[in-house]
Order: C-alpha cells, then sequence, then structure tokens
C-alpha cells in the first residue's frame, strides 16, 4: 500500500504511464521496512521517490538501493534523522523543498 499523499506526490512529478508501474513497485518495498507501521512504510517508499527526482531511472535505482540497505535511502533523502518526520510531511505537503543529500 502507498498513502494517499504520496500517491499524490508521485503522480505530479512522473508521466502518466509511470505512475503505475512505480506505484506498484513502492508497493512492493512495504516488506523491507523496519517495522511493520504504515509510517515506516511511507517513510522508505517516500524516500525512494525523493531519490528520484523524478525520473524513473533514478526511481528503479533508488529502489535497488533500498533493497540493498533501505537505510541507505533514508540517510540519502534527509529521512534519517529525528527530524525525518517533520521533513516527510513537509515535503509531501508542498510547503517545501525536498533537500536530498549530495
Amino acid at each position: 500500500m502507498v498513502s494517499d499523499r504520496l500517491q499524490a506526490w508521485v503522480r505530479a512529478r512522473f508521466g502518466p504511464a509511470e505512475v503505475e508501474p512505480i506505484l506498484d513497485l513502492l508497493a512492493d518495498l512495504v516488506p523491507l521496512t523496519p517495522d511493520s507501521t504504515a509510517e515506516a512504510a511511507e517513510r522508505v517508499q517516500a524516500a525512494v521517490v525523493f531519490l528520484s527526482g523524478g525520473d524513473s531511472q533514478r526511481f528503479l535505482d533508488a529502489a535497488a538501493l533500498a533493497q540493498q540497505d533501505w537505510r541507505d535511502v533514508l540517510v540519502g533523502a534527509g529521512l534519517a534523522e529525528n527530524d525525518w518526520a517533520d521533513h516527510l510531511n513537509c515535503a509531501l505537503s508542498n510547503t517545501s523543498p525536498v533537500r536530498v543529500r549530495q
């Protein structure tokens, strides 16, 4: 499952033909999360799409990275720190740009 707000974020940044395959791949990432909560799943899924920057190849690369170690995508997307929930909420509500570590 992919949250409604993350689905909206994906739909706004990817081409129409890319959206459903991307959402399907995001849903497959749920077992990779550190626990079984919806919040944890959304955090990892969001990290993957944030790292993609709206590019489908970068999305696939980030999804592959998440399959290796989900913590790496959290760090790369700036969602590993204590303020991750605030950052995620702001990013998904479009109130601030997504900050991705280089």
